[in-house]
Parts: structure tokens; C-alpha cells; sequence
């Protein structure tokens, strides 16, 4: 009788162990398939533009990458980013290739004329990177120099209008693909100063012997994130996340994680 007992516990024992394994399989697929059912939420970023978007070890890093993870998971959905030129980003929200544009993006009348704007997440400076030794001291002091721009950006923009508008003139502006080709052609005497959002714009003169931020601010300008204008569902739901991330005090953990108060 005792065999017969130790016989029959040892396999109802056995049964337990494959019930449990068959049912943490189970989960384990339930788990998978709820992962898979998520929405996928595409975002189109320029990963040159620390400390908002980089790339460190292969993963993408940075503020806006946090924000728009932070986003998706209120939203219930999985992030997808895409690392693209940063003058294709509109192109691709309007027709529908990404979800949204999160690149520390600033409002404009020209860009409002062909996205929405989500409620604004953060605040930028464009400043003026110019060699240390340069004669350059002041804004005023750029006026007929070259100046070199990331295309499209907002210091693009700005520097490229007119004198008239508070810019220098489209013949005075070297566009690069990427600020630290911009910052390049300065160190290599290719242009006479670079203007460029201020934290890139840290980054880049810590990386880079021999160069200055001009202490005159250029312009202040606020981020957003740039939807297309029928998708208004989605401006919706992004600004009741954003909305809710700022009353939770994240926006501000995120921003100061990357640019500590001084």
C-alpha cells in the first residue's frame, strides 16, 4: 500500500508540474498576444539633436524619445521610431508614412499651413556657436557673415529670412543635413558661426575644441508635436496625454534628466 501511495503522489505530482507548465505557457502566449494587439503608435525623429533625440549603444535616447513613450503607454499603444532627415518629417506625417513628428519641432505659420501642432511640451533657445576667437560678440555682428544651419530647421528658418524680418538673408545661410556638419564647417572655417537650438548646441562645444555660444539669445521658441491635420482624433488624444504627464510632474522629470538646472 505504501508503494502503491508513493507511486500515485509522485505522479499526480508529475500532472501539477505539467499543469503549471502548460498554464505559465498559456500566460505567456496570452501575454504576447495582448503585445501584439497593441496599436503601433510611429513617430519620425532626426536622431542628431541631443539632448531631445541621439543615438547611445543603438537604442534611441533622449527627451523627446521619453515623452513619446511616455505618450504611447498612456495611449496604450507601442511606440515605433523612425530616424529620418528632419526636412522629411512633415512630408511624411501629411501623407500618412508616421503617426507623428516629434524632433524638438517649433510651431511656425509655415509648418501650421501643412500639420497640427499638439500643446506645446518644452521651450528652446536658438543660440550662435562661434569660434572663440572670432570677432563676432553680438547678434548684429552676423550680418553679412556665413552662417551655417541644420536644413529646415527653425534655425534655418529664421537666419535665412530676411534682414528686414530679423534674418540675414538666404544668400548668407549654408544648410547641412545634420548640426554637427554645420558645427564642422565652423571648426574648419567653412562658416562664420552656426545657429542652432542652445542644449545641441552645449553638446556640441563641449565636443568641439576652440568654440563659444554667444551670450545674446537669437530667438525662444516653444516644441510641439506636429500631427497630420485630419488625424485630429490623435491631436486629441496626444494633448489629453500630455496634459495629464504635465499634472503628474513626468514632462519635468524627463526635461530635467537631460538639462539639470544650472
Amino acid at each position: 500500500m505504501k508503494t502503491a501511495k508513493k507511486v500515485i503522489s509522485i505522479l499526480l505530482a508529475a500532472v501539477l508540474a505539467v499543469c503549471t507548465m502548460f498554464a505559465l505557457a498559456s500566460c505567456a502566449k496570452d501575454d504576447a498576444a495582448d503585445n501584439d494587439s497593441k496599436e503601433t503608435l510611429v513617430m519620425a525623429t532626426n536622431a542628431t539633436f541631443p539632448p531631445y533625440e541621439f543615438v547611445e549603444n543603438g537604442d534611441y535616447k533622449g527627451i523627446d524619445v521619453e515623452i513619446a513613450n511616455a505618450i504611447a503607454d498612456k495611449l496604450g499603444m507601442t511606440l515605433e521610431i523612425q530616424d529620418v532627415e528632419f526636412g522629411s518629417i512633415i512630408g511624411g506625417v501629411q501623407s500618412g508614412k508616421y503617426d507623428m513628428g516629434v524632433a524638438g519641432m517649433t510651431v511656425t505659420d509655415e509648418r501650421l499651413e501643412s500639420v497640427n501642432f499638439s500643446d506645446s511640451y518644452a521651450t528652446g533657445v536658438q543660440v550662435v556657436i562661434v569660434k572663440e576667437d572670432s570677432d563676432i560678440k553680438t547678434i548684429d555682428d552676423l550680418t553679412g557673415k556665413k552662417i551655417g544651419v541644420q536644413q529646415d530647421t527653425t534655425g534655418d528658418i529664421y537666419a535665412s529670412d530676411t534682414v528686414e524680418n530679423g534674418g540675414f538673408g538666404e544668400e548668407n545661410v549654408t544648410r547641412y543635413n545634420k548640426g554637427a556638419d554645420a558645427v564642422q564647417a565652423l571648426s574648419t572655417g567653412k562658416v562664420d558661426a552656426v545657429i542652432i537650438d542652445n542644449e545641441p548646441a552645449k553638446s556640441f562645444v563641449a565636443a568641439n575644441d576652440g568654440l563659444k555660444i554667444l551670450e545674446t539669445k537669437y530667438v525662444e521658441e516653444s516644441y510641439a508635436i506636429c500631427i497630420a491635420k485630419e488625424n485630429t482624433e490623435l491631436l486629441e488624444k496626444v494633448n489629453n496625454a500630455l496634459s495629464e504627464l504635465k499634472a503628474e510632474g513626468k514632462i519635468k522629470e524627463i526635461i530635467d534628466k537631460y538639462i539639470p538646472a544650472e
